[in-house]
């Protein structure tokens, strides 16, 4: 019958690395790779997880050992300083970045349980303590202030709102949109047409109330002239334009 192990359960494969080396008390800058690699690869192949992504971080990390122990039986590279490489560098300077954040995150979990008992008692004053206001001292409050530099305030200000008025556009009146429908002047123009055989172009236009209504009645005069509906006709340049209407019915 085989005897059931428990393995630890670690964060991750640099806190994994990490126990390996405290276990085996190897000094991290010098860290045997051969054994610690092996060590490694016994734990992950004891582990008992079925989550990729767990198990995907350690596999990268066994194989960055195994490359990395592979490289230390090879000729040591040097840099451009004259400096032989050593390969395990990488790696160390990881750990020893991880070890500094896990040590750090003890340290603020210690904190936060001993935060956990501390107790703070509440506030107790007296009434007439809370109640207290400081007095106000008008006369320092005001300074030189009086009624006359308060006046020229006053006036600067109006000025200036002065100042932001347009003299001109201040005169303006509010322009107010004119409704006119196209289609109802040229109904009106042609019931006119019919009604009258032969009319005053300047006595057809004072009879609308507005500018925009002899503009659009204007429009549809154009209109039917173009259309052959009425005729135009002026003896003189400054005399009266007379329409004559080709839709006349006699009544």
């Amino acid at each position: 019958m085989a005897i059931p192990v428990k393995l630890e359960v670690f964060e991750g494969p640099l806190d994994l690395l990490l126990h390996l080396i405290d276990k085996n008390k190897v000094d991290i800058y010098d860290i045997p790779i051969v054994e610690i690699t092996q060590q490694y690869m016994d734990y992950i192949r004891q582990m008992e997880t079925e989550d990729m992504n767990v198990m995907s971080e350690f596999l990268v990390m066994a194989a960055t050992l195994i490359d990395i122990k592979c490289r230390m039986l090879l000729p040591k590279e040097v840099n451009e300083d004259g400096e032989e490489e050593d390969p395990r560098a990488e790696l160390v300077q990881k750990l020893l970045e991880y070890k500094m954040f896990k040590y750090m995150s003890f340290e603020l979990r210690d904190r936060l349980v001993d935060a956990e008992r501390n107790f703070y008692r509440g506030q107790r004053l007296p009434g007439e303590v809370s109640a207290y206001r400081q007095p106000v001292n008008y006369e320092e409050l005001i300074g030189d202030m009086n009624l006359a530099r308060l006046n020229e305030i006053f006036k600067g200000m109006l000025r200036r709102q002065e100042d932001k008025i347009d003299p001109i556009r201040s005169n303006y009146g509010n322009i107010e949109k004119d409704e006119v429908d196209m289609e109802e002047r040229s109904l009106y123009v042609e019931a006119y047409a019919r009604g009258h055989r032969l009319f005053s172009f300047r006595g057809l236009l004072e009879q609308q109330s507005g500018k925009m209504q002899i503009i659009v009645t204007f429009l549809v005069i154009l209109e039917l002239m173009k259309t052959g509906k009425i005729t135009i006709s002026q003896e003189n340049i400054f005399d009266d334009i007379l329409i004559e209407s080709n839709m006349y019915e006699c009544a």
